[in-house]
């Protein structure tokens, strides 16, 4: 599945009210659909999740349990990107320039992503607990769909329909 081919924005597009994105190894985002890049301005395609994480600060704010979600962040990117890759190794040089980083990168913690809740406080629909869910495509270069869901009838699921 390439990033820019209609089948894959189809598809995303194709779960109403869900965000969904599509991204590398690496952590770059390649594709999301419009609930993904309204819950957050990091699925936006082009922006790294790594280095939002690190060096965006208001990406901090979005994400009540930061330090949990960063150190998950630094361990799957262990875990998933290739250590010969030259993008991976410029990432992580312009990644060690943050202390929290450097520190968690310093644990050589290595976990793929994982399926779980993510809390998010977002800036015009306030909280929203969202159930992710991973999942990894194979091809040319291994990707992953991240899909975040919210319960039927709670608040998120309320706050979820009111962000497009």
């Amino acid at each position: 599945m390439r990033p820019g081919t209609p089948d894959l924005h189809q598809l995303l597009d194709g779960w109403a009210g869900t965000p969904a994105y599509v991204r590398n190894r690496r952590f770059d985002v390649l594709a999301a659909n419009k609930w993904a890049r309204a819950l957050a301005p990091l699925y936006e395609p082009g922006h790294n999740l790594a280095r939002d994480m690190f060096l965006d600060p208001a990406t901090r704010g979005l994400f009540p349990d930061w330090p949990r979600i960063a150190a998950q962040t630094t361990a799957a990117l262990r875990a998933e990107a290739d250590p010969h890759d030259p993008r991976t190794a410029r990432l992580v040089a312009e990644l060690e320039a943050n202390d929290d980083f450097r520190t968690l990168w310093a644990r050589h913690d290595a976990r793929p992503s994982r399926d779980g809740l993510k809390r998010f406080a977002h800036p015009v629909v306030g909280e929203l607990a969202l159930r992710r869910q991973a999942l990894t495509v194979g091809g040319a270069e291994q990707q992953v769909i991240t899909v975040y869901q919210a319960a039927p009838g709670s608040p998120s699921a309320d706050a979820l329909a009111r962000l497009v």
